[in-house]
């Protein structure tokens, strides 16, 4: 099966890499976009309590909701296409990102918060020397999950004709051609793998020396 799915990427190479390409645009874009949402979103309710609080819940709904589940919903609003998958994936990418964005900075040592501003450190200084790299760890953790998130939950853009490689999955069960199938599967497996290797290795490369384990 393995070598019939190479076989077929092989000979149908630039359906596939079309595929491939329109996968990565959606779901780093998807991610993109709800980390610029998310992150200053995040910072500027961490201190609220009830704000704050109201956020994580409202994430926590958001959470619940299965990804077929908010691809469906946004289908009757938006129509079908990349325009729709990439709202309805910034969707799923919501919560895990401003949650550990909120979390990330109500761990802050306040110590250390205390202690800069006796330095005298402005607002912004306190926010980029201090607060910023002392929560990056948490906050990676939120989009290194994210990340994983979108590319498993692209595949489902296939359904209201977003494009990606989860057309070879859905085109594979509808033909019961195990082969296509995997050309989509694999890859898929491969990227979601590989995005989280990559994004736990930034994770230390961003945790300043002192607050790795």
């Amino acid at each position: 099966m393995l070598a019939d799915a190479w076989n077929y990427v092989l000979t149908h190479p630039a359906q596939f890499y079309r595929a491939l390409g329109v996968h990565v645009a959606l779901s780093a874009s998807a991610l993109l976009i709800a980390a610029l949402i998310c992150i200053p979103a995040g910072i500027a309710v961490a201190r609220k309590n009830g704000l704050s609080l109201a956020v994580v819940n409202v994430a926590n709904v958001g959470r619940t909701l299965p990804s077929l589940a908010v691809l469906a919903l946004v289908m009757p609003i938006l129509g079908t296409g990349f325009t729709p998958a990439l709202f309805a994936l910034t969707l799923i990418a919501l919560p895990p990102i401003v949650t550990h964005t909120i979390v990330g900075m109500r761990g802050v040592d306040a110590d250390a918060v205390d202690a800069a501003i006796g330095m005298g450190m402005t607002r912004a200084a306190l926010l980029w020397q201090v607060e910023l790299p002392m929560a990056m760890p948490v906050i990676f953790a939120g989009l290194r999950t994210a990340a994983v998130q979108i590319i498993s939950g692209a595949v489902l853009a296939a359904f209201i004709g977003g494009g990606g490689l989860g057309d070879f999955i859905t085109a594979g069960i509808a033909m019961m051609a195990v082969p296509q199938l995997l050309v989509g599967a694999i890859p898929v497996a491969l990227l979601a793998l590989g995005t989280d290797f990559l994004f736990g290795a930034l994770q230390r490369r961003m945790t300043p020396q002192g607050l790795r384990a």
